[in-house]
């Protein structure tokens, strides 16, 4: 009685799926018949003025607003040399701009290899902008192109193409500089002596 009581109910389960499965087919169809049949919007005439190309949003600079900044590259090992002339070219740049301000960032950036390899096996690579020129931006391609407008479309694939994963940034904020003399108000004040005893 069990038994037939249990294949009666798995029956009735088959037969409440199935209905939901045929219900749902058959209303995907009649979706995408109704989709078929809408009318589609006519081309546009010659008479009718085509509508302008949105522009493109100008990407984002790569800017720090910490007292310093840090920029993690990872490098293909194969291309390690490519990407050190594109740092050469970048310091070329740097040198000849006219630009102030291109000057002032200059004087705090520097470019460091790691000795030891990095995540995956490539080369990681450290800029170091300390102190950072606080919303300039030091994207590379655009101060190449300041420079060397012709050459930065041969320059900026190699540099492109050398990046085994892209760049992260770190925006610093000064705690503690130990070169410079400790501020009164952080030196600990000295102990009190201890008072004479009376006789």
């Amino acid at each position: 009685m069990r038994k037939f009581q249990s294949r009666l109910a798995q029956g009735r389960r088959n037969i409440v799926v199935g209905t939901l499965v045929a219900g749902l087919m058959l209303v995907s169809q009649a979706a995408f018949a109704q989709a078929a049949a809408a009318p589609q919007p006519a081309p546009a005439t010659p008479a009718q003025p085509a509508a302008a190309p949105a522009q493109p949003a100008a990407a984002p600079g790569l800017t720090f607003d910490g007292d310093a900044g840090l920029l993690f590259m990872q490098i293909k090992p194969d291309k390690t040399a490519d990407f050190e002339s594109v740092m050469a070219k970048l310091h070329e740049a740097l040198t000849k701009t006219d630009k102030p301000e291109r000057k002032q960032q200059a004087a705090g950036w520097k470019i460091y290899k790691s000795t030891e390899p990095g995540p995956g096996g490539n080369v990681l690579y450290v800029a170091i902008i300390n102190p950072t020129l606080k919303g300039a931006d030091y994207t590379v391609a655009k101060i190449l192109y300041e420079v060397f407008p012709t050459e930065v479309q041969a320059i900026f694939p190699t540099y492109r193409d050398s990046f085994a994963a892209g760049q992260s940034r770190t925006n610093l904020s000064l705690v503690q500089d130990f070169s410079a003399a400790p501020h009164a108000e952080n030196t600990p004040a000295a102990p009190a002596a201890a008072p004479a005893q009376q006789k």
